[in-house]
């Protein structure tokens, strides 16, 4: 059902990569598997990734399309972000070369804090003033949160040497990451979306050498 109402409201035919949000406790992996291969037969999906799965579940859903002859999963949408690196730097690890695992990831800025606007307290621009996202403003109150910005700060450093943005040394350690297969943006302004993709044409200044200087300041 869910497929279909995304056709509608795409006013397509097909979707390209059609994503299971959150394995559904309620069920089976295998159920899962083979209701996306009913889709990719039928033609409305070409490709179907997982969301939020872990290792062991994406494992799960493989193993049961190889052992069914049905269409495995080619993608999985993780966080990943300075803050949040275990599943895709660890976890994923034996899923990437075994299956040639994707991954699309989600939040590479943390909610923006890694863009530094929130080092000296929440803008009054802020999306964390909006309606809505009361949660967000909580979560930017938070001792964890406030311990983080100390960690954005002292990254300011490493982004000023190299001559580049906050945003873009966070971005930049991201697609340093060769297992990151595609990154999802979020811009309320143009200026900003320059600025994100302006990464692009830095990225020789994100060596090894500014990955462990980066490393260096999350495992303080």
């Amino acid at each position: 059902d869910g497929c279909h109402a995304a056709l509608k409201r795409l006013q397509v035919e097909y979707i390209d990569l059609f994503f299971c949000h959150r394995p559904d406790p309620e069920t089976p992996i295998e159920e899962t598997v083979r209701a996306m291969d009913v889709l990719i037969q039928q033609g409305k999906v070409l490709y179907w990734g997982t969301s939020e799965w872990e290792a062991e579940q994406i494992t799960e859903a493989y193993e049961i399309a190889e052992k069914f002859n049905l269409t495995p999963p080619t993608m999985e949408q993780p966080e990943y972000n300075l803050f949040n690196h275990g599943k895709i730097e660890k976890d994923y690890l034996p899923l990437y070369k075994k299956y040639g695992l994707g991954t699309t990831i989600w939040s590479p800025l943390a909610s923006g804090l890694l863009t530094g606007k929130y080092n000296h307290g929440i803008p009054s621009n802020s999306r964390a003033y909006v309606k809505g996202y009361e949660w967000l403003k909580e979560q930017f109150e938070s001792e964890e949160t406030i311990q983080k910005i100390g960690k954005v700060k002292e990254l300011q450093p490493i982004a000023e040497r190299l001559e580049i943005s906050l945003t873009q040394l966070a971005l930049g350690y991201c697609l340093k990451n060769p297992n990151v297969s595609t990154i999802i943006l979020g811009a309320s302004k143009k200026e900003q979306l320059k600025e994100n993709l302006g990464t692009l044409s830095i990225m020789d200044k994100i060596t090894d050498s500014t990955i462990k200087d980066i490393n260096k300041v999350l495992d303080k």
